[in-house]
């Protein structure tokens, strides 16, 4: 059974030069408070004035399958999870939506996946958490959604037939190019595994219709808060550049999955990603954007509590918590 312990989420210095081409202990939780997140759920940091708290969703403990990485084995893929101290049994993949107060507001970035809707038994811990960092759901003004994908949409509304909103004051901001894509009536159109995904998206937001508004371009959202187009993994896949002062923060949502797999191997191409090769272009363009500009950032899918540095490895990258 796979467990967020710190035993865990500590790489050696041996796997850190194998696995992330860096030098010294490389410590996924390093810190007290870090450690203390894991225990209790929610992780605070600031970005100048802006506060963020992720929120940990628990984990999908993936079974191996040989489609699942293109580019890659499912032994190779044991490998590159034992190199990084993880379970090499399944594929674990954390779930980490975000609240951000600025300007006022409580933004929720994502919605998680619906108390467990998807993701097995050990997904759906958002709301616990949620409540546990201060944050009633009547107190959150904005949703603001990544993309359309279920981990991200399904905590919008309880499940069928009931379907009772969970967040009732919440204007809710999607990319105009996902709505667009996931919206479209003509379902028969898509691949057959997407047909049920586009259904449910297609139930819940006709009853949400009045509080759905869409964006496009990289107009501020709200105070300190931009898109990214990041398209590939999903068509309106949308990364977001948050702002204060001096501090920086791009919060890479889903362009890349677990960076074990991923950050280290870019060209590895993950099945949730709609289209491969765009979604990898995306991937390497804003991971050299990090890079480049020195900025911290978040992953969806980033070891708990997902937010930490990114460096050049090699012809891959490296991800440190901070």
């Amino acid at each position: 059974m796979y467990e967020m312990t710190r035993r865990e989420m500590i790489i050696s210095s041996a796997a850190a030069a194998a696995v992330l081409g860096l030098s010294g202990r490389v410590a996924f939780i390093g810190t007290a408070h870090a450690q203390k997140a894991v225990e209790q759920g929610f992780y605070r940091h600031k970005v100048g004035d802006i506060e963020v708290t992720a929120l940990y969703d628990g984990v999908w403990e993936k079974g191996h399958d040989p489609g699942f990485i293109k580019g890659a084995t499912v032994d190779e893929t044991k490998a590159a999870l034992a190199a990084a101290g993880l379970p090499t049994e399944f594929v674990p993949i954390p779930f980490t939506p975000s609240v951000v107060k600025t300007g006022g507001k409580i933004v929720l970035l994502d919605t998680g996946t619906g108390s467990g809707q998807i993701g097995g038994p050990k997904a759906g811990t958002m709301m616990k958490h949620l409540a546990a960092a201060g944050v009633a759901p009547g107190a959150v003004n904005v949703i603001l959604l990544s993309h359309f994908h279920a981990d991200h949409t399904y905590g919008l509304m309880t499940k069928g037939p009931e379907n009772k909103p969970v967040f009732p004051n919440a204007e809710i901001l999607v990319p105009a190019a996902e709505y667009k894509y996931w919206m479209d009536p003509a379902i028969e159109r898509l691949p057959e595994g997407r047909r049920p995904l586009a259904r449910r998206i297609q139930e819940m937001f006709p009853l949400m219709k009045d509080k759905v508004h869409q964006f496009g371009g990289d107009k501020e959202l709200l105070p300190g808060i931009r898109p990214i187009n990041a398209p590939g993994h999903t068509p309106g896949h949308t990364a977001f550049h948050l702002s204060s002062g001096k501090d920086q923060l791009i919060m890479l949502v889903d362009t890349t999955n677990i960076p074990a797999l991923f950050v280290k191997n870019p060209w590895w191409h993950a099945a949730f990603d709609q289209d491969a090769p765009m979604a990898e272009a995306t991937r390497r363009k804003l991971l050299d954007r990090v890079v480049a500009d020195k900025v911290t950032v978040t992953g969806y899918h980033f070891p708990f509590p997902a937010v930490g540095t990114i460096a050049k490895d090699g012809s891959g990258y490296a991800f440190k918590l901070a």
